[in-house]
């Protein structure tokens, strides 16, 4: 009985690790329509009629069955193994098995922030850096309040306050203590543990302070004030691709008013000078210096500088300029 069993189990696992299954489904299942049709006619034949003198009835011994089948998984693992070392299953988009190695030898890539004027950070005045998220987010803020007209504390407690939802009163506290000191002055900065720590893993005051006053000094760079006793003004920010230098003035002549803009990009870009429905706009496909001017009779109250770098960012970098002249 055993030896039958494994030659069954053997031609069983035959047919499923064959190449070509397909192309036998019918023939094998004609063969076991046929062996399970014929076991059923021997079957009914020998309960019609009686056991042949001196013939032996087939029985199973208790302990076979278990055997066979533990038998038969050992034979299909050890044959599926054999195919798989013989024909080593292929990636998707492979045609053919491909030696891959271990390493790449090319130099090594410098990670560089996802948003390319964010690199601006290293620039700022701050006991420890940002998380990249939480800067870009502070940033992303300072940008849509640099033209209010609200006063900068209230400006700063509005960038910071969905970091920290419900603790308005300590914002605005904190916030105070930012307009007036420096960081190394700001009590709750001093606290501060000497390690080199994540932003993670400050006090929520210490946070709070250290967000304010990224804040802050991100509007101070974002904001260019012009005035009789100052005409010029000059702003650098640091993007991915190097500095960009932003040199705006006010000129007078007689009864003409004229606010120029001159810039040094670092790569090729597009300047937009705009207030009150009045826009002029000056692109460079090359690095290089680019100037925009705006002449009025005389000069209004807010002007909106935007600089386009579509290499680092599909977004813009918006500056404010307020004369107070």
């Amino acid at each position: 009985m055993n030896s039958d069993s494994e030659s069954l189990q053997s031609q069983c696992l035959g047919w499923l690790l064959t190449d070509d299954v397909k192309n036998n489904d019918r023939s094998v299942e004609c063969e076991e329509n046929d062996g399970v049709k014929n076991l059923h006619n021997e079957a009914t034949a020998s309960k019609s009629s009686e056991p042949k003198l001196g013939g032996t009835p087939q029985t199973f011994q208790l302990g076979e069955i278990p055997t066979v089948l533990d038998r038969f998984q050992v034979v299909l693992k050890n044959r599926l193994q054999s195919q798989a070392q013989e024909h080593p299953p292929l990636f998707p988009w492979e045609t053919q098995l491909i030696d891959y190695p271990d390493f790449v030898d090319e130099p090594s890539m410098t990670l560089v922030p996802t948003w390319g004027w964010m690199v601006q950070q290293s620039k700022l005045n701050l006991p420890r850096p940002l998380p990249e998220r939480v800067f870009q987010q502070l940033l992303e803020k300072c940008q849509s309040m640099v033209t209010s007209s609200v006063p900068l504390g209230a400006k700063l407690v509005q960038v910071v306050e969905s970091f920290f939802p419900n603790e308005s009163q300590a914002l605005n506290d904190i916030a105070g203590l930012v307009l007036r000191s420096t960081y190394r002055s700001v009590s709750t900065l001093e606290t501060m543990p000497n390690i080199q720590s994540d932003y993670s893993d400050l006090q929520p005051r210490q946070q709070m302070a250290l967000s304010l006053l990224a804040a802050k000094q991100l509007l101070e760079n974002l904001t260019l004030p012009l005035s009789a006793t100052s005409p010029l003004v000059e702003r650098q920010w640091l993007t991915t691709v190097g500095n960009l230098n932003i040199r705006v003035e006010y000129q007078s002549v007689n009864k003409l008013t004229k606010l120029l803009v001159q810039a040094e990009l670092p790569v090729k870009g597009t300047l937009t000078l705009r207030t009150s429905g009045t826009l002029a706009m000056a692109t460079s496909s090359t690095p290089g210096y680019l100037s925009v001017e705006l002449g009025c009779e005389q000069l209004n109250p807010t002007y909106t500088l935007e600089v386009e770098f579509p290499e680092i960012d599909e977004q813009s970098l918006l500056f404010v300029i307020n004369p107070t002249v």
